[in-house]
């Protein structure tokens, strides 16, 4: 417990400290808001109101939506926060996500950065988290990432448009010659009861723009919401549909080359020797670059179209250079094993007295195990893509990117350019997961643009470049130990994991003069912040120095922590002799955890908990807290011949809040089906220094044959407001690994399953 406290007043010290420095720049500083990047590129006749609205005198309405749509809905969502007090329909608006601007600052996703749990309310935590939120307003980083679109923009999104309403009436009662306070509005017009006058929005645009808006407008209470918690039809759902131009692999500019890269297939090594004669003799390969950037070293073909830049990479001979890391997977894992066997690097969320609980434990009440969990590729459905055109000291980047202020500053460095002079056009993206919110595929791109003569160049991966050149979720192995004590249950737990952080590697690459401000936590996300009270218990993180990229992938340690944290305590449970839904319902008895009580009893409801199955039928359990939201799941499976079918998944997710039922829903679904992916068959390994994996047929996603019927319940007992896009992942591993140990009595402690079980 010594070490936990001493931890916690480190942390919170560091982050008084950080809030303190914010504080002593100026509060003023802190508090001006920056400067509104769209004057500037406003259309004629456009009347601007904030970052997130402009109407033109037309009446044409226009949105912005500060977050990366990639497939989760999430434009949908803002747009409606900013429409629901604009008095709008979403069909009445367009829809553009903003231009890269520290205005559209990320505030939340660093708010939970702190040591502590999100149902943790202490005056410790609340002060980390508003340190947190000065840090992440000087940062100003504008980023999609932790499922904190919703959260981020709940406030800001809704007071952009009801400060926007505010003047639009405003100057429609000065125009009148009326009093505000009696003046309605509905769907873009302005009406006058008195007299049944009415004006458009764009009539009194331009006089309204002028108007100083009030700081604080009054928001619609729930009740009167029109759009929110109700579903709304997906802005860009037309574009998809019909084949819309919206991809950055679609971008297609006059006069455009086109590019892929060969990178280093082993991380952090170089090109020893290289012959380009047989590249360049491939039909329409005009030039051949060589790359060397904080994010790797290769060599990028250009070509008059993108086939022939394809044929030139595959004709490109390269010696490449030698890792610097252990060349293949099971020698990495021993330098995961020397992690376990040394000092913990840190601890988090300890209570108790571990070492003393376990001391006079009979061997009986003991259990121990070791849980494994792999590297990860994002393996987006659209491959890393980017345009880029450099033309008289200017750099243009077309791109779907998670990060479009990161990539302006990243691009600008490497090309010894200002940030101002960098122009980044955010397209959606055909998939994200975390992987762009890397800088790689555009520095690579604006590298060869460089080398163009000021034609622009769209620059495009293979799957086979773009599987083994990621920045992978880490590989983990944890060792656990548990005393369950009869008729009292868990009385003591004992859990360290070994990993490589995420946050180190991220920063090495991407801002290779910052060092951590503190310990990853997301090395322990997932197992020390857990809606459970155990009165001895230890979380250790021991991590792995392995130079092999690593980087956010969807849920980040949750993903891993959810596996080993979950599956431990059914076996905790079995140990006791317990139910596992009772069993966790027992260590849930603090108020704080209602959410999670009750979305187990929910999701148990929901799959007839208790109701015996038929021979070769199982169902397990789980519950993981990630991103402020609860989440229960239910995995039914059915075993033939030796081989799982996954029948059915119930789920139970409490955000707090329901913005929008079907898109919640979607993306519950959407990580129940990546999480299952990668518990039946998915793993990137490593042969003399390289990955072996490829393409999809080494790295496969569940198929429609293969998915199960899914169900999904939304409850809203949370005090606290969560995200969507991340916590229907972690659950889904673990549940299914129970539901086998049930059905089989095999407990599988490693992902992926298939190594000890096959499946349909």
């Amino acid at each position: 417990m010594g070490r936990a406290l001493k931890y916690t007043r480190r942390a919170f010290l560091g982050l008084a400290a950080i809030g303190a420095g914010g504080l002593a720049v100026g509060y003023y500083y802190y508090r001006r808001p920056y400067p509104n990047p769209l004057p500037a590129t406003a259309a004629d006749g456009e009347a601007v109101f904030n970052p997130y609205v402009k109407i033109s005198a037309a009446g044409a309405i226009t949105l912005i939506a500060p977050r990366a749509e990639m497939g989760q809905g999430v434009q949908t969502t803002l747009a409606a926060l900013v429409a629901e007090e604009l008095d709008v329909s979403l069909d009445q608006v367009a829809v553009e996500h903003g231009p890269a601007s520290s205005a559209y600052y990320n505030a939340a996703m660093l708010a939970e950065g702190g040591p502590f749990p999100v149902f943790d309310d202490s005056f410790m935590a609340e002060m980390a988290r508003g340190a947190m939120g000065v840090v992440s307003k000087f940062l100003g980083l504008q980023v999609t990432g932790g499922s904190s679109a919703m959260v981020d923009g709940f406030e800001k999104m809704r007071v952009a448009g009801a400060a926007a309403r505010h003047v639009l009436v405003q100057a429609a009662a000065e125009k009148w010659g009326v009093a505000a306070a009696g003046l309605t509005t509905a769907d873009g017009v302005i009406t006058n009861p008195a007299t049944g006058a009415t004006l458009g929005y764009g009539d009194v645009a331009a006089a309204a723009a002028a108007l100083d808006p009030p700081s604080s407008p009054d928001l619609r209470p729930r009740e009167a919401w029109k759009l929110l918690g109700k579903p709304q039809s997906r802005v860009e759902i037309r574009e998809k549909v019909t084949g819309g131009r919206i991809f950055a692999i679609d971008v297609s500019l006059p006069d455009m080359l086109y590019g892929t890269v060969k990178m280093s297939p082993r991380f952090g090594a170089g090109p020893v020797s290289v012959d380009t004669a047989a590249a360049l003799a491939i039909p329409g390969v005009v030039d051949i670059v060589e790359l060397d950037t904080a994010t790797g070293k290769g060599f990028g073909i250009v070509a008059e179209n993108t086939w022939a830049a394809f044929k030139g990479a595959e004709a490109l001979d390269v010696e490449w250079g030698e890792a610097p890391y252990p060349a293949d997977s099971a020698t990495i894992r021993k330098v995961l094993d020397a992690a376990l066997d040394a000092e913990p690097s840190f601890e988090m969320g300890s209570v108790g007295d571990v070492e003393a609980a376990f001391a006079d434990a009979p061997a009986e009440e003991v259990i121990e195990a070791t849980y494994d969990a792999p590297y990860l590729a994002h393996a987006t459905m659209e491959p890393m893509t980017a345009a880029a055109r450099f033309n008289a000291g200017k750099l243009e980047i077309w791109t779907g990117t998670q990060a479009p202020g990161i990539v302006q500053m990243a691009c600008a460095s490497l090309l010894g350019i200002e940030s101002e002079d960098v122009t980044v056009t955010t397209t959606h993206l055909g998939g994200g997961f975390g992987r762009r919110s890397e800088v790689d595929f555009t520095l690579y791109a604006a590298a060869i643009a460089a080398r163009t003569n000021g034609r622009p160049v769209k620059v495009t991966w293979t799957r086979e470049e773009d599987i083994r050149h990621d920045a992978y979720r880490p590989i983990a192995r944890g060792r656990f130990c548990a005393r369950v004590t009869p008729g009292t249950g868990l009385t003591a737990l004992d859990m360290k994991i070994a990993s490589p952080s995420p946050i180190k590697s991220v920063l090495g690459r991407t801002f290779p003069d910052l060092s951590p401000a503190s310990d990853d936590k997301s090395v322990l996300d997932g197992a020390f912040n857990q809606p459970v009270t155990i009165a001895n218990s230890r979380y250790q993180a021991a991590v792995a120095d392995l130079s092999i990229p690593t980087g956010f992938w969807r849920s980040v340690g949750n993903s891993f922590n959810g596996f080993f944290h979950e599956c431990f305590l059914d076996e905790a449970a079995e140990k006791a002799g317990q139910d596992p839904l009772d069993f966790r319902l027992s260590l849930m008895g603090d108020d704080r955890f209602r959410p999670a009580r009750e979305a187990l009893k929910a999701v148990a409801d929901m799959a007839g908990w208790g109701t015996p199955r038929a021979a070769g039928r199982g169902i397990g359990i789980a519950h993981v807290l990630s991103f402020g939201t609860w989440v229960a799941q239910v995995v039914e499976v059915e075993i033939v011949d030796d081989t799982v079918r996954i029948d059915k998944v119930w789920c139970a997710a409490d955000p707090g809040l329901v913005l929008d039922p079907e898109i919640f829903e979607a993306q519950m679904v959407s990580g129940i089906v990546y999480g299952l992916s990668q518990a039946i068959g998915q793993e990137i390994t490593f042969e003399d220094g390289m990955v072996v994996e490829e393409n999809f047929p080494d790295f496969p996603l569940m198929t429609l044959a293969q998915c199960p019927k899914i169900e999904v319940a939304l409850l809203e007992n949370s005090p606290r407001m969560g995200g969507a896009g991340e916590p229907g992942t972690p659950p889904a591993a673990p549940a299914l690994a129970n539901a086998i140990h049930a059905a089989t009595g095999k407990r599988i402690r490693r992902l992926p399953l298939s190594h000890e079980i096959a499946f349909v």
